[in-house]
């Protein structure tokens, strides 16, 4: 019975640990030499230990053999390469860019081009239905000429089965899995559009309140949330899945660019421009607390959350002396607080 005061003591004491600790801490940085300008969205292999990084400013999608943290291959003489997606089952890597207005597939050993569909200007964030081997791509919304659409492809064959019409450009999208829906941030209407995966068609438009420029976000299956950050003001905004209407909101860094929710820990992790990345753990009632933030670096924007690795590749771009360069931060060990 003695033990008991013990026992208590120190289960007190791992609550403390996990409430002060630090939701990321450094794991290893990859030097990205040579590679120049602005980055955007990130993919993984698992199975490969590869990383892609679309390289936008530099032109090219680099491949990183994580094994050895190097530069396995550099796909060249793109235009700006924006969204990535790589499918596993049948060894693809699908590039969206903005530029050329064109979604590609890459295939083989080393990667080489396979195939193109012609879409509009600024081809942006996509995501992959893996059950259905769909494809859902952003693109268009900069002219009355070129609308913005959702692009949904047929990865099987390769082609274009619908073409969505949507209020403007759309930054951003996620999929809610087992209820077969699409959410698309539409930041130009201050909104997110809700696809129909089952018709192929826009099923609700969830306006935001007080916030605008939502440009990333995540969804959350358990809680049955979207997270949305928004960049006028800096905001992170939890909607309920179910009808758009907001649960919470907390204040994260400027310049909002991407945003992951980690399942296992229930936590949501918001990387900004202006060089942080903001962790914020979700508790039952689906708030939102902020924790400790993360300084990063000046342009790095974007990054990759691997749930199966528990890690954040966040892409550093170079500036001065300093090369570009991939730091990936930890989430082992940090135990949510519910």
């Amino acid at each position: 019975m003695r033990a008991f005061p013990l026992l208590v003591l120190l289960g007190c004491s791992l609550a403390a640990f996990s409430q002060n600790s630090a939701p990321l801490t450094l794991s290893q940085t990859i030097a990205l030499p040579g590679v120049n300008g602005k980055f955007d969205h990130l993919a993984i292999d698992i199975k490969g230990n590869r990383l892609f990084i679309a390289a936008t400013g530099n032109h090219s999608v680099e491949v990183i053999d994580l094994k050895t943290n190097k530069v396995q291959q550099s796909i060249a003489s793109l235009g700006k390469p924006h969204g990535l997606a790589w499918v596993a089952a049948t060894g693809s890597l699908y590039v969206a860019d903005g530029s050329l207005g064109e979604l590609r597939v890459y295939r083989g050993s080393p990667l080489q081009l396979a195939g193109a569909i012609k879409l509009s200007d600024d081809a942006d964030d996509m995501v992959y239905d893996d059950a259905h081997q769909i494809l859902y791509v952003g693109h268009g919304g900069s002219s009355a000429s070129t609308p913005g659409r959702v692009a949904v492809i047929d990865t099987v064959r390769f082609s274009l089965v619908s073409n969505l019409s949507v209020a403007s450009h759309p930054e951003a999208l996620d999929l809610d899995e087992s209820g077969r829906r699409v959410f698309a941030n539409i930041a130009d209407a201050s909104e997110v559009a809700v696809v129909d995966a089952v018709s192929n068609a826009i099923a609700a438009h969830w306006k935001l309140r007080a916030a605008a420029d939502n440009v990333p976000m995540a969804f959350d299956s358990g809680h049955q949330s979207l997270y949305v950050a928004c960049r006028t003001p800096a905001t992170l905004i939890a909607l309920d899945a179910a009808s758009g209407a907001e649960i919470s909101r907390a204040r994260t860094g400027e310049g909002a660019d991407d945003l992951f929710y980690d399942a296992a820990l229930q936590r949501v992790y918001v990387i900004s421009g202006a060089g942080e990345v903001d962790s914020y753990q979700v508790d039952v009632t689906k708030n939102l607390r902020a924790l400790e933030v993360l300084q990063t670096a000046p342009g790095a924007k974007t990054a990759l959350f691997a749930p199966a690795q528990n890690l954040l590749y966040v892409a550093v771009p170079g500036a001065g002396e300093r090369p570009a360069e991939i730091r990936v931060y930890s989430t082992r060990g940090i135990q949510g607080n519910l």
